[in-house]
């Protein structure tokens, strides 16, 4: 069975209707589930993703909202953190990560943080059993893939072409597969410009998929009503779920 992930921007629109979707996506065929943490300069995520970053916080998102939203969802679906470093680094990283695991959150995915200056919290990471998702990407070398995934834990984001997330742009994948599953057993999901069209054929040879802006497209959508949002997104969490693994 091939697993999906899925990112949705905290508490946009609001912090009740991410807690809502959440539940609904678990229950629709998601296995892990990103908490976004709105940031205002998303470097790695395209418009879209980047746009219901800057209206969470003009909405007034603070980071206890994200903690508010994991009490109720965490217990109940895989849930892992998505965000850039200095959101993290404002919390005290010595204490957020025992607040983490403490609340069922089981890692984060920290995109702006190299692989070498993840390994300073390496140690941190496992006192709290938690996973620091590692990155790799088709501009790295095959050694460098080798370092980067030797530790890796709970799965590998694939970025799946150089760019930003939510482009379209395909590519064979397969070479770049072959090279990370040489040195590692983790998990790999393919992550960048998946969506209910391109999701079959992005999996093929990888264990998983990451989808974002399909779902935030739907978020972003003003005609839409929070019940028609959350059932949007969960017909296409079902129909990608279908989608890779038939």
């Amino acid at each position: 069975m091939k697993n999906l992930v899925a990112y949705i921007t905290s508490g946009y629109p609001e912090k009740s209707f991410t807690i809502d979707l959440a539940l609904a996506l678990g229950e629709s065929g998601v296995d892990t589930l990103e908490l976004g943490v709105p940031f205002s300069d998303p470097v790695a995520d395209g418009p879209l993703i980047e746009k219901a970053n800057h209206k969470a916080l003009e909405l007034g998102f603070k980071f206890q909202h994200l903690l508010e939203i994991s009490k109720e969802v965490a217990p109940q679906v895989d849930t892992l953190w998505m965000g850039y470093f200095n959101s993290f680094y404002q919390q005290d990283m010595d204490l957020l990560l025992p607040l983490a695991k403490r609340l069922g959150v089981n890692g984060l995915i920290i995109p702006d943080v190299p692989h070498e200056e993840a390994l300073l919290y390496k140690d941190l990471f496992d006192a709290n059993d938690l996973a620091n998702i590692s990155f790799v990407a088709p501009t790295d070398s095959e050694q460098r893939i080798e370092t980067i995934v030797k530790d890796a834990k709970k799965f590998i984001y694939m970025v799946a072409y150089t760019g930003i997330t939510g482009s379209g742009a395909a590519e064979d994948l397969q070479p770049f597969l072959a090279s990370i599953k040489k040195y590692t057993q983790t998990p790999v999901y393919v992550g960048f410009g998946v969506n209910e069209k391109t999701a079959k054929a992005k999996v093929q040879g990888a264990d998983g998929v990451i989808v974002g802006s399909a779902f935030i497209d739907i978020l972003l959508k003003e005609e839409l009503t929070y019940a028609q949002k959350i059932s949007y997104c969960s017909e296409l969490a079902r129909t990608i779920k279908e989608s890779i693994n038939s």
